[in-house]
């Protein structure tokens, strides 16, 4: 709680753990591939685009290496950062992915910094997961309170360790697609008895809401809907919410570009910031995200989205008008959700590169830590 004093807002970031080999990803797509496989191989579409991104401190590094693992920590810390959400795969009957990073820091109590779980319950198909095609790799499933059961207690060790993100004294628990988890209610009302039985008060649940929505709700009804589903909180990701508000030349310049040209759809930076955070991050059941960018080329190709000219002060501006949403909240509540620290095939890290260096990371501390 006294590091949490320290600063204006608790910040932690999602954490990408696929920058290992493991035998599906050699499967799927050859011998040795990693997240840094896309990164190497990505492209410029068009004069300006910055593509191949190229880290710079930490370089193409393997997690599997606790060295890596506490040099990320370290800076991350240095610059003002709670911690770490890191992804979690749990696809059903036990079945995990990715998982040997956060097992080998949770087992080594190295690093010593602090971190949470992000479910990410998804299908892994399409171009979102880097495919030219719909196929499936491997399917999300929900078999039932059996397999909700084993999965609470694979997870249960994180909970009680004493590194692990609280509020109000509960472990944080955030669910990336909560529509798509069915009964929401039934799977937390299970998780909370099972918390109480090995003594804890309960979890803090956290919603985890992309906009524009799947299923075309408000930002409100779909706050409302969680809270009621039993979650504590949500955080809402506005990445695609200037898509619905382009204008018709933005959106006819995009289409010729895409159609003619094969050049993803590309907006500027400057014009998506506005529409990254609006007045229910007030809300004390509400973490907001800042985003330092974006560019999914290097998975999907021109099938991606493009975030154009992001440059640290931009980032800074972004950063302080997210702070200007949550000043009025108690500390403990003023989480906000960075996305993310290394997804480097997304263009949306915060890890040095040979571009920029550490100005986002510094840009972040000016607004996070107390003067």
């Amino acid at each position: 709680m006294n590091e949490i004093k320290k600063r204006e807002a608790r910040v932690i970031a999602f954490y990408l753990p696929q920058f290992h080999p493991i035998p599906e990803n050699d499967e799927w797509w050859g011998k040795g591939f990693t997240e840094w496989t896309n990164v190497g191989k990505a492209k410029s579409f068009y004069k300006g685009h910055y593509q191949p991104r190229i880290p710079a401190d930490l370089g193409y590094y393997d997690l599997r290496v606790p060295e890596t693992r506490q040099a990320q920590a370290d800076m991350a810390r240095e610059y003002g950062l709670e911690g770490f959400a890191y992804w979690h795969y749990w696809f059903g009957n036990g079945k995990r992915l990715l998982e040997r990073p956060f097992n080998e820091v949770l087992n080594s109590g190295e690093p010593n910094f602090p971190f949470c779980l992000a479910w990410a319950n998804e299908t892994w198909k399409g171009f979102n997961h880097g495919l030219t095609n719909r196929n499936l790799l491997i399917e999300q499933l929900y078999p039932g309170d059996k397999d909700y059961t084993n999965h609470f207690y694979s997870v249960l060790p994180a909970f009680k360790d004493s590194r692990y993100i609280t509020v109000d004294g509960n472990p944080i628990f955030i669910i990336y697609k909560p529509y798509q988890l069915p009964n929401a209610s039934h799977f937390i009302t299970l998780w909370q008895k099972l918390a109480q039985q090995n003594g804890l008060q309960k979890i803090h649940f956290i919603a985890h809401l992309q906009f524009p929505s799947e299923n075309k709700k408000s930002e409100k009804e779909s706050y409302d809907e969680m809270l009621s589903f039993g979650f504590d909180a949500v955080n809402f990701v506005r990445l695609a919410v200037f898509i619905q508000h382009r204008s018709f030349i933005d959106r006819l310049i995009g289409k010729i570009n895409k159609t003619y040209r094969g050049i993803p759809f590309s907006y500027p930076y400057k014009k998506i910031i506005p529409f990254l955070t609006n007045s229910i991050d007030k809300s004390e059941n509400v973490y907001p995200s800042i985003i330092p960018g974006w560019d999914h080329s290097p998975r999907s190709g021109k099938e991606g989205l493009i975030i154009t000219n992001s440059t640290p002060e931009l980032f800074g501006n972004h950063v302080e008008q997210v702070m200007s949403e949550i000043t009025q909240k108690p500390i403990e509540k003023r989480l906000i959700f960075l996305k993310s620290w290394n997804e480097w095939a997304e263009g949306n890290y915060m890890e040095p590169d040979l571009v920029w260096g550490h100005q986002y990371l510094e840009n972040l501390k000016r607004y996070i830590e107390k003067k």
